[in-house]
């Protein structure tokens, strides 16, 4: 008996309605077969939907997943890479700009930059904002550009570089989400406005622009790295590492002497004050390797911050960049090749009367302040300046050879080894060389030049002939290996008997000619000036002049060879021998004291000796002033300066042909090497000065 047999017994003894009230279905309470299949077949369909709906789920839920792992797989992981972790450039650090005595001229120093994750920034006006306020310095515009970057959909960008540290503290402190702040190296030029125009500058992304900086980035930027930096959620650095480490770029070592390139640009900016001029160039020159001491340009600018105080005019490179007519330095060019070619000697006489000279189809030609000097020797016609017989020096020279020795200089092409953006300047070419032409540039007419092919030229003369390519890098170190740069003659010019008349002559141009005032006492000085009208609105300016002196001391065996161009001096007389020569002789004078040259006019007898000078225990002091050079068995060997005064031993040191690095003061205490080594010509020699006492 099942469990519900009673319960149906006592239900058949019960009325329909107490069976129903008790749960109990006889036979003929049971719905039909109709009412089966309607409710069976609705439940069916039901079922079938939902199964079919969940196979549809199940498909699209599997689709995804195959396109997410299969076919999106490498998307997905360098998103969520990128979300993790990016890639940032490691900027190598530039290498140093030093001068030819290890001063640093250039270097780089650490700095942060303002970086930024856009897709990581929730509210990029408030952002925007924040920073700023942090920066202390941004227009509304500024701001409203901020914050549309801030909103562009990107993984990286600069928000701004390079900042302050008090500004990097700033930002730092707000904690902003996708902010940060990255450290990054930046230009530094120790010495302000020294050697600007020779050095150039970098832009934000260290890259040179102008100078050296620009001519040997490749060797000075070094090699960039790679560093991955890993992010939590908010966009905020955890962890660093370098992927690849940066290179740092190689140092460079000028011809430059730091000292001299100051004296040269303290001269040429006073120069250029007094004169009231519009600006100026000089450039110092060793005439026996083409090494650059000193390349200065009158007005500069602060490389520092190159663009924001700073002119297209002060920017610009006077010494490589001008083209100018050079006027009567160029004379030394004609007599060059008069003598070269055998056309004149030094005595014979050229008739200059009446002192004008006339083409066909031009103004004549007259002598500056309208001098007729009558008959000339050669030598008077370059002393006395006269245009006149260099026209005619010009027109028997003729137009073929003419044009030959002036390229045989260097003009009318590049010459510098490192000097980029330096101009060829301008030649007349062959075929229109007449009569007229060659008139006016055998006196410095219709020509145009640059001061450094200018100084070029002279050196020249200087060392006996030879062209040697002008540079400024002296030599590069790579991974504490140098590498020097040798010298680089280029051909050679003109023979040693023509530069050494040509020098005789224009060692008188200073001594009774125009170039008096550039006389240095105790130095025999050679040189020439140089007074050109400009070009103003396509004819000869009777008002605005170039005027130039370019000249090499001491004469006989020089040293320097330096040109001074002032560009339309106002107010004074406006020639090369009042104006330019003043500013060659300070700078000279100064260099040479510098360089410790010693005087050529009235020199002091050197006193030989034939052993090598021993070494004492204390220094000699008040010891008599007198240079020693020692000479033993045939050898030149250093000598000894011990107790003499820091002028006189560099003035010893600098016959002897020895650079020095002095410490201290007082008279020389100690030196290195020590007296009695071996004389190595054009190497150095540290002094150590002290003071004693009475009882020392």
């Amino acid at each position: 008996m099942t469990p519900r047999e009673p319960l149906a017994r006592v239900g058949r003894l019960l009325p329909r309605s107490g069976r129903a009230a008790l749960g109990v279905l006889t036979p003929a309470d049971r719905p039909g077969d109709a009412f089966e299949e309607s409710w069976r077949g609705s439940l069916k369909r039901r079922v079938l939907i939902m199964v079919g709906l969940l196979a549809v789920w199940a498909a699209v839920l599997e689709a995804r997943f195959i396109n997410l792992q299969v076919f999106q797989h490498q998307f997905l992981l360098n998103e969520a890479e990128d979300r993790q972790q990016r890639s940032l450039p490691e900027r190598a650090k530039r290498g140093e700009i030093v001068d030819r005595n290890g001063q640093i001229l250039a270097y780089s120093v650490d700095a942060d930059t303002v970086v930024a994750v856009p897709k990581e920034i929730k509210k990029p006006a408030r952002t925007a904002a924040a920073l700023c306020a942090a920066f202390g310095d941004c227009t509304p515009a500024e701001q409203t550009v901020l914050a549309s970057r801030l909103s562009e959909d990107k993984a990286f960008m600069y928000v701004r570089r390079q900042i302050a540290p008090d500004v990097a503290a700033r930002v730092a402190a707000l904690k902003l989400g996708g902010i940060g702040l990255r450290a990054e190296t930046k230009r530094f030029y120790p010495k302000k406005e020294l050697a600007a125009h020779l050095l150039g500058f970098v832009n934000t992304d260290n890259a040179g622009i102008g100078g050296v900086e620009f001519t040997y980035n490749k060797t000075i930027k070094g090699s960039d790295g790679v560093s991955l930096v890993q992010v939590d959620a908010r966009g905020r650095s955890i962890q660093s590492r370098v992927q690849r480490p940066s290179t740092p770029g190689d140092t460079v070592e000028l011809t430059i002497d730091e000292y001299v390139q100051y004296i040269a640009e303290r001269e040429l900016a006073a120069g250029v004050e007094k004169a009231n001029a519009k600006g100026g160039a000089a450039v110092v020159m060793d005439p026996q390797t083409g090494e650059i001491l000193a390349e200065a340009s009158y007005p500069t600018f602060n490389p520092n911050s190159p663009q924001q105080v700073a002119s297209d005019d002060d920017r610009k490179n006077r010494a490589i960049q001008d083209i100018y007519e050079p006027g009567s330095t160029f004379k030394i060019v004609t007599a060059s090749a008069a003598f070269e070619e055998g056309v004149f000697k030094v005595d014979d006489i050229i008739d200059t009367n009446p002192g004008v000279i006339t083409f066909p189809g031009r103004k004549p030609i007259r002598e500056d302040k309208g001098h007729n000097y009558g008959a000339l020797s050669f030598e008077d016609v370059i002393v006395k300046s006269s245009n006149v017989g260099a026209i005619k020096i010009g027109l028997r020279v003729g137009a073929e050879r003419m044009e030959r020795y002036v390229r045989r200089f260097g003009f009318g092409q590049t010459i510098g080894a490192d000097l980029k953006g330096e101009s060829r300047g301008q030649l007349t070419p062959l075929a229109q060389l007449n009569d007229s032409s060659l008139a006016s540039m055998s006196m410095g007419y219709q020509v145009g030049v640059t001061p450094l092919q200018m100084v070029t030229a002279a050196s020249v003369v200087a060392n006996g002939g030879t062209l040697y390519q002008p540079h400024v890098v002296r030599a590069t170190v790579h991974n504490g290996v140098r590498h020097a740069i040798a010298p680089t003659p280029i051909r050679r010019a003109i023979n040693d008997t023509t530069a050494a008349t040509l020098t005789t002559i224009m060692e008188q141009v200073v001594e009774r000619g125009t170039g008096r005032l550039a006389k240095i006492d105790g130095y025999q000085v050679a040189g020439k000036t140089g007074t050109a009208a400009k070009i103003v609105n396509g004819r000869y300016s009777t008002t605005e002049y170039n005027v130039s002196f370019v000249g090499f001391v001491p004469s006989r065996h020089p040293r320097l060879a330096i040109l001074v161009l002032v560009d339309t001096p106002r107010g004074v007389p406006p020639y090369g021998g009042t104006v330019a020569a003043p500013i060659f002789k300070n700078i000279a004078e100064a260099a040479l004291r510098q360089l410790g040259v010693p005087r050529t006019i009235n020199p002091v007898p050197p006193l030989l000796i034939t052993a090598a000078a021993t070494a004492m225990n204390a220094p000699v002091v008040n010891a008599p002033v007198a240079p020693i050079v020692t000479d033993a068995r045939g050898e030149s060997l250093v000598p000894d300066v011990r107790g003499l005064s820091a002028r006189e031993a560099l003035r010893i040191l600098g016959r002897a042909g020895l650079s020095t690095r002095v410490s201290g003061d007082g008279v020389v205490a100690t030196q290195s090497p020590e007296a009695g080594a071996p004389l190595e010509r054009g190497g150095y020699i540290s002094l150590q000065l002290k003071r004693f006492g009475a009882g020392q």
